[in-house]
């Protein structure tokens, strides 16, 4: 490790380290330096695939579970916020998350700098990888510009068919730049505050999800309950559009995870395997709960099931091994299921698509669940000078509790600068007729 961390300050003050199992690696200038061609033909098809859970994997499974006078606003409201975040992405947001700029002092623990506008990226520019390896600057930021895209994208789940597309238009910008880019830097940048601190986020259970449904919860809190709600019946209207959705988003998160090893070996290699078993784990456990609650096995409980999988093993992927992987993903869907069919109705929240109850209460227990699959008793990868248990399992509490905060303080003000300005939500009509209408003009079926 000494070795390692002597050759990371010899590259210089523009290194950037992205968290991993036991140590870190620098996407920084990497000076004479030809991306090795296989890794950054994976990390290229990564990029598409986490592309390919957004539009259209995450527009169909949010899209299907709207009743369908909401389907198109719910789509293109998922649509645009991704497409917004990739603008605002390369010109300020690589710089503040990953910028080749390392401030000194309180201020580097939360943001970096330099880099506006890509300043100084070309085509010949690259990005170092765990090992002597490095890839295209290019891809990298591309890699990193998915992941950004399709939090500011989760968010929605929570506030759909009641949200104005303007102020969506809004929030997205103001989110991404006082809560996303800075949590990006707090736990995979080098000096980070977390990343400094030993947290493991192979993925994103922190950055992604954790931050995505708190930031849900509170944005659907200061919009108010849907007109109906829960009363009114408000069942999806298509289960087989989530049904679409919900496996395009098991194959893109293939990219999601195993793209996070940044090259082709074999850390890509378990995170692959851990997709799959965690995954497969948390489906069968939510139909099995089904049963035996005294319902029928769903597909609305198999989709749940999935998202509930993938959701706790992304800060574990490459951090646990198979088995772990599978325990994860039973104790998270349990976990997930009490959340969205108990705890919603008791605290009376309307978290319409359940960002919050799947993917920030997955994101939990799979951040703070990483500390233990890592350790070696359950096969994880954690090796000699590794943390022991106790004391990782507080670096990760801690970094959930400072996740938790960073976002829920910093989704108030966003939402407040909205709702005080042009307002969060659709009129009383609007909602009734739908989105699609009100906002859109058009219908998802004719």
């Amino acid at each position: 490790m000494k070795l390692f961390f002597s050759k990371l300050a010899a590259m210089g003050a523009g290194a950037v380290m992205i968290a991993q199992p036991a140590l870190a690696a620098p996407a920084a200038e990497a000076a004479a330096a030809v991306p090795n061609p296989g890794n950054n033909a994976w990390m290229m098809t990564a990029t598409v695939l986490v592309m390919l859970m957004i539009l259209p994997g995450l527009a169909l499974f949010y899209g299907g579970l709207t009743r369908s006078k909401n389907m198109l606003s719910t789509m293109t409201q998922v649509g645009a916020t991704a497409c917004l975040a990739m603008i605002i992405w390369v010109m300020w947001g690589y710089s503040l998350a990953f910028g080749d700029t390392t401030y000194e002092g309180t201020l580097g623990l939360f943001v970096s700098g330099g880099s506006y506008f890509l300043a100084g990226t070309d085509a010949s520019s690259t990005a170092a990888t765990f090992t002597d390896e490095v890839i295209s600057k290019y891809v990298f930021i591309s890699f990193q510009m998915t992941f950004a895209a399709i939090t500011a994208a989760l968010i929605l789940g929570a506030t759909a068919e009641r949200m104005k597309f303007s102020a969506v238009m809004m929030f997205v910008p103001i989110w991404l730049t006082i809560v996303y880019f800075p949590i990006a830097h707090m736990v995979w940048a080098g000096g980070g505050l977390m990343f400094e601190d030993g947290a493991l986020d192979f993925a994103g259970g922190t950055v992604v999800h954790i931050n995505a449904g708190v930031s849900g919860l509170v944005l659907a809190y200061m919009l108010g309950k849907r007109k109906g709600y829960p009363t009114e019946p408000m069942p999806p209207h298509s289960m087989v559009m989530t049904m679409i959705g919900t496996g395009l988003l098991w194959v893109g998160w293939f990219g999601f995870n195993a793209g996070s090893a940044l090259e082709a070996d074999g850390s890509a290699g378990l995170a692959m395997i851990n997709t799959f078993v965690a995954t497969a784990a948390g489906a069968l456990t939510w139909m099995v709960i089904e049963k035996l609650a005294g319902h029928k096995g769903s597909a609305l409980g198999f989709c749940s099931g999935v998202i509930a999988g993938l959701v706790a093993v992304t800060p574990a992927a490459g951090n646990s091994g198979p088995f772990g992987a599978i325990l994860l993903g039973i104790i998270a869907s349990a976990v997930c299921y009490f959340a969205v069919a108990k705890a919603k109705q008791k605290f009376g929240y309307d978290d319409s698509l359940d960002a919050f109850g799947i993917h920030g209460v997955g994101g939990m227990v799979g951040a703070v669940g990483t500390a233990v699959v890592y350790q070696a008793f359950l096969g994880g990868p954690a090796g000699e000078g590794a943390n022991p248990l106790g004391l990782q399992l507080w670096i990760q509490i801690k970094s959930v509790l400072i996740t938790i905060a960073w976002a829920g303080i910093g989704t108030l003000i966003a939402g407040a600068a909205v709702k005080y300005t042009i307002g969060l939500r659709v009129s009383e009509e609007a909602e009734h007729d739908g989105l699609d209408i009100s906002e859109h003009g058009e219908r998802a079926y004719n």
